[in-house]
């Protein structure tokens, strides 16, 4: 397992949510929206402190992570976390 969050879409994070150098992202599984792994579950953001991180990465100075109970869905496989610049949007693509 492996959770990359690119630089781009870090910044758009912290614009977006106007987080400051040293928060943290919690990244976690929820139910509905368009996920590609789990048929009726996808997954969500928000800011909050790590309890229990088992996959994290800190870029510019945003600690994102994914708690123990909710590594199941990426179980295996890699979380990339990028910006799309002509959508201006971010995608969350497990693989």
């Amino acid at each position: 397992m492996n959770l990359i969050v690119e630089q781009n879409a870090a910044r758009w994070y912290k614009e977006q949510m106007d987080l400051s150098e040293g928060d943290s992202v919690r990244i976690f599984v929820r139910l509905g929206g368009c996920g590609s792994v789990h048929p009726g579950l996808s997954l969500g953001i928000t800011k909050d402190e790590p309890r229990n991180a088992v996959l994290s990465q800190q870029v510019e100075g945003i600690f994102f992570y994914m708690e123990e109970d909710n590594v199941w869905y990426v179980e295996n496989k890699e979380l990339r976390i990028s910006f799309d610049e002509k959508y201006e949007e971010v995608k969350m693509v497990v693989a």
